[in-house]
């Protein structure tokens, strides 16, 4: 799909319904073809669940769409943080089954990686764990995978990259793409491409490549940020 901010379009395509809930913003993002029809982001940490239905009927109704209109829901997948993402794909789970529209999920890394323009430079995809490592995935020129998405340190990255690229020179991009490059000064970094945090428009971009699009299913890559209770003596009826 080419970049949905571009006007024009089939009118005859699918409306696609995209969102984002996986990184430190909610954005939604509606489209018919390649034409994006309406966008909205807010930058946030934590409330995506509060925040997303509201920022849907908005953007439908700037859209001027009906629920009944859509044909794809497409949500963004992760990584990020584990809230976010399961809000996303509740979410989206709901309106696919609402509407009886089919059901998308695309990578955070997809979602970045769609918007920008092929070329013959490898791209990494660098994004916030909320940790001291990174998450990152490779991927061509042409914008396919080069290997699975890995959380990695910053002292890693530069072997990690290498072991898949050689010292081939590259593109990166992603939310802290300037980390990441600072990671790489050994290496022709040919550009940062800046604003290229995760967003809804480029899961809409994504939505209907068969290099991007797939299930809807969490991508984690370790597990989330919480202490399980400690049993307490007699509560399951023994002591």
């Amino acid at each position: 799909m080419p970049d949905p901010r571009a006007t024009g379009g089939d009118r005859r395509a699918p409306v696609v319904l995209a969102f984002d809930t996986a990184a430190s913003a909610c954005s939604v993002a509606v489209g018919i073809g390649d034409a994006m029809l309406a966008h909205e982001r807010r930058e946030m940490r934590h409330g995506h669940a509060e925040a997303l239905l509201p920022m849907i009927d908005r953007v439908m109704e700037a859209g001027g769409l009906t629920p009944v209109a859509i044909g794809t829901v497409a949500v963004s997948v992760g990584p990020g943080g584990f809230t976010g993402i399961r809000a996303g794909l509740a979410a989206a789970q709901g309106l696919a089954l609402a509407s009886g529209a089919r059901l998308v999920g695309v990578t955070s890394f997809a979602a970045v990686t769609a918007l920008i323009p092929r070329g013959d430079q490898p791209i990494l995809v660098a994004l916030d764990s909320r940790r001291e490592d990174l998450y990152v995935q490779l991927f061509s020129g042409d914008g396919t995978p080069l290997g699975e998405p890995v959380a990695v340190p910053p002292a890693e990255l530069a072997s990690l990259v290498a072991a898949a690229i050689g010292d081939a020179a590259l593109r990166v991009a992603g939310d802290v793409a300037d980390n990441a490059a600072a990671s790489l000064m050994d290496r022709d970094v040919v550009a940062v491409v800046a604003g290229s945090a995760p967003d809804a428009l480029g899961v809409l971009a994504a939505a209907t490549d068969r290099k991007f699009a797939g299930p809807a299913r969490p991508l984690y890559l370790r597990p989330p940020d919480v202490s399980l209770p400690k049993s307490r003596p007699g509560a399951d009826g023994r002591s």
